[in-house]
């Protein structure tokens, strides 16, 4: 029987992807975080959580919660795996997961006031989808009896860099109340965790929505009221819901601390689903296909000697030769090379070369946009040259520019350019001169990618150089 028929249907899915995943620099950063890259396998890892729990298993359509300079790459991504969200929600500033998860709350209500959530963050990996299925319906009998339910991983060691919680007595089903839950404990702590049966803390949830807005109510007052105006506040904004700027004001605090470690209604489901929330690259070399030396070796890499080590890189070859319990990350503009038990420090090398004035704490050269993407390929005095790839259909902003001209120069595909009062079809080799000033736009009318090598020049290269005259995607 397809889990379809057993009852998913009023179950909500919540996808929480607010996070900037500094841990995982340099292939996650500011502008394109962890949960929308391909660390695992083919597909993101939002992609991957959006389709576990996809409405071909009878789930609702999700709600998904990001940041507004993230919306275009989500819609993207879910559509590229036609899921097609019941509402993408824009936070205008990140405040922790209460209150996004409030806010998708209040949203989910109006539509469907018996629902439940199910809350995900976006970048979990699940080896055991089948089994995390099985365990949302093992949790659901005490969702549905007012109980606000989260999922507790059965511990494979005595891990320092989870949370815990203690489950107590038996309630409906297979799930538990709550005893305690208790933050990253030290090792000889978590050791007698494990032998005393608490269980991870995963921070995956199985929410009655109308008990939970109750209970925010009762513990973080502030954090409804603010995100309830928020919501009073939104604007469609395409496919989009950008909550309005009272969000701004809600506590920045996560759910954790808001409502589950307050309320006296918290349950717990234990499951053993192969979880880990890769917050670090130890642990995706712990998730990861290990050779027979106990090497995780992805895209360019090599390794000889190498033991128990992860190394990845992307565009330039990668050795690593007789090292052991490191991990080596490649990338074309950064590298990193750190041991495995100090990987918690990535995150202070990004501070460290924000501090430095380093473009490449926070962006990658290829920088995404709706229609496609650019990828910076050489800068100098005065000029740049970049590479842009224009989706089948995508079409840019009409713009000019006050202190830049460019050159454009196709590669592949078919490219229609306006360039102030005439359009002009242009193939592969052909080019067009774009004066400075000149008001212009570029197409791609055609079904295959368009790729062009654009050339500027001027005075100032900045992207902050374009004013918007018109555009599809609501940028003006």
């Amino acid at each position: 029987m397809r889990q379809a028929e057993k009852g998913f249907a009023d179950i909500i899915p919540v996808i929480l992807s607010g996070g900037t995943g500094s841990r995982l620099w340099p292939v996650s950063r500011l502008s394109y975080p962890k949960q929308f890259l391909p660390l695992i396998s083919e597909r993101s890892l939002i992609q991957e959580t959006a389709l576990r729990i996809a409405p071909s298993y009878g789930f609702a359509p999700p709600i998904v919660v990001c940041s507004e300079d993230h919306r275009f790459i989500v819609a993207e991504q879910m559509r590229q795996i036609d899921i097609e969200p019941a509402a993408i929600l824009l936070e205008p500033q990140g405040r922790n997961t209460a209150p996004a998860l409030t806010a998708a709350a209040l949203v989910a209500q109006a539509a469907q006031p018996d629902a439940v959530l199910l809350v995900l963050p976006a970048d979990h990996f699940i080896g055991d989808e089948d089994g995390l299925r099985q365990a949302v319906l093992s949790a659901l009998e005490a969702a549905r009896e007012g109980y606000l339910g989260t999922f507790g991983m059965k511990p494979t060691e005595p891990a320092t860099g989870y949370g815990y919680v203690k489950p107590g007595a038996a309630i409906a089903g297979h799930c538990h109340r709550v005893e305690r839950f208790v933050e990253k404990p030290d090792r000889a702590t978590a050791e007698r965790f494990v032998a005393e049966g608490y269980l991870w803390n995963s921070g995956m949830f199985l929410l009655p929505v109308a008990a939970y807005l109750r209970e925010v109510e009762q513990h973080a007052p502030e954090v409804l009221a603010t995100t309830r105006q928020s919501v009073t506040e939104a604007k469609q904004d395409l496919t989009f819901l950008r909550l309005g700027p009272s969000f701004r004001q809600a506590p920045s605090i996560s759910v954790d601390y808001a409502v589950m470690e307050r309320t006296d209604k918290a349950a717990v489901t234990p499951a053993s689903v192969g979880w880990a929330d890769l917050g670090s690259w130890s642990s995706l070399w712990e998730v990861g296909d290990k050779d027979a030396d106990g090497n995780v070796v992805q895209g360019d890499g090599f390794v000889i000697g190498a033991t128990n080590s992860f190394v990845r890189a992307s565009g330039i070859p990668t050795v690593a030769i007789g090292v052991d319990n490191i991990v080596v990350v490649a990338m074309e503009d950064a590298v990193l090379v750190v041991a495995k038990d100090h990987v918690q420090q990535v995150k202070d090398a990004v501070t460290l070369l924000k501090q430095d004035g380093r473009s490449e704490a926070d962006t990658h050269r290829r920088i995404y946009r709706p229609w496609g993407y650019y990828q910076t390929l050489h800068m100098g005095e005065r000029f740049q040259v970049k590479r842009l790839t224009v989706n089948p259909g995508g079409k840019l902003s009409l713009q000019k520019h006050f202190h830049r001209a460019e050159h454009w120069v196709v590669v592949n595909g078919t490219a229609l350019v306006t360039r102030d009062s005439e359009q002009t079809l242009l193939r592969e080799n052909e080019s067009i001169y774009l004066p400075l000033g000149s008001v212009h736009r570029l197409e791609n009318p055609g079904r295959v990618e368009l790729n062009l090598i654009e050339v500027q020049s001027g005075s100032y290269l900045g992207e902050d150089d374009i004013v918007r005259i018109e555009d599809v995607f609501g940028r003006v």
